[in-house]
């Protein structure tokens, strides 16, 4: 994370390095990106860079961490109640982080850009970062318990194909930004995922 030198800098030149480490981690992965590219379009020397941060893994920390805060919390479900079933929950999550995607697409193109790098930092980072899947799988096994899913479903599969119809909307939205437009697709595929899964 950033040294106390990176928090004593004037809030907007905070922001403009900030800004350029997102242009830079949105165009190419973490394993791609340049410290080089970075420090020219913020306006510093790299000697200075190095009084902010140890070096590229932890400005990719710092950078994740804060653009996490605004993902996690919209990615995470509402309050689910009792009479609330799996389905309904995911596509009020879906719809969440569809709208949050379309307002700050660099932001997604970094989390998008993870999934495509193979490096040991990026591995061993996703593995830390906390996320909404979880929530939903104890939600499929709460309503297998209630009679709602059928018990012989895989949950881990469900979730694997969620997840990549999550990424198949995220690029959708950045090409389209019609969320409106994309909407009537997630819910449709929710409809026969409840008619291929859910006990009628």
């Amino acid at each position: 994370m950033p040294t106390k030198t990176f928090f004593n800098l004037s809030e907007p030149k905070r922001k403009r390095i900030f800004s350029a480490a997102v242009e830079e981690f949105a165009s190419r992965r973490f394993s791609e990106a340049s410290i080089n590219q970075i420090v020219k379009e913020a306006g510093i020397s790299r000697g200075s860079f190095y009084q902010y941060f140890t070096g590229k893994e932890d400005l990719y920390l710092y950078v994740l961490t804060e653009i996490g805060k605004e993902k996690i919390s919209a990615a995470v479900p509402h309050q689910v109640s009792d009479n609330e079933d799996f389905f309904t929950a995911y596509l009020a999550m879906i719809k969440d982080i569809l709208a949050w995607a379309r307002e700050r697409p660099l932001y997604t193109k970094i989390w998008m850009l993870m999934e495509f790098d193979d490096s040991e930092f990026i591995a061993k980072l996703t593995a830390q970062f906390p996320n909404a899947w979880g929530r939903l799988r104890e939600l499929i096994e709460r309503d297998k318990k209630l009679g709602r899913i059928r018990p012989d479903v895989n949950s881990d599969m469900v979730i694997q194909i969620l997840y990549n119809l999550n990424l198949h909307f995220q690029k959708a939205i950045i090409r389209r930004g019609n969320l409106d437009d994309l909407l009537p697709q997630v819910e449709e595929l929710v409809k026969i995922l409840r008619g291929g899964i859910a006990i009628v």
